[in-house]
Order: structure tokens, then sequence, then C-alpha cells
């Protein structure tokens, strides 16, 4: 469940960030974009970082 949390947060809140920027600044859809961008690049790492830590076991 920890690893499931962590998936959702690092790919919610970059595009919660980018949606809050788009809303303020009304650059949409620019900022939901880039944190799609940036979540998928977090998630990405995550599973190297996963892939490393099954690996080295």
């Amino acid at each position: 469940m920890s690893l499931g949390g962590e998936i959702a947060i690092a790919f919610s809140t970059p595009i919660l960030a980018g949606y809050f920027i788009d809303v303020k600044f009304e650059t949409s859809p620019w900022g939901v974009l880039t944190g799609v961008l940036i979540g998928i690049l977090l998630m990405i790492s995550m599973f190297v970082r996963l892939i490393k830590n099954i690996s080295d076991n």
C-alpha cells in the first residue's frame, strides 16, 4: 500500500500544482501539461529505484 500511495502522490501533486498555476495565471493548458510531464518523470524514477532495490536483493 505504501508504494501505491507514493505513486498516487507523485503523479497527482504536480498535476494539481499545474492546475492551480493555470487558474492563477490563465496559462491553460501549459501548467497541467507540465505537471503531467513532471509526474511521469517522477514515476519513472520511482520504478527505476524500485527495480534497482529488487535486483540488489
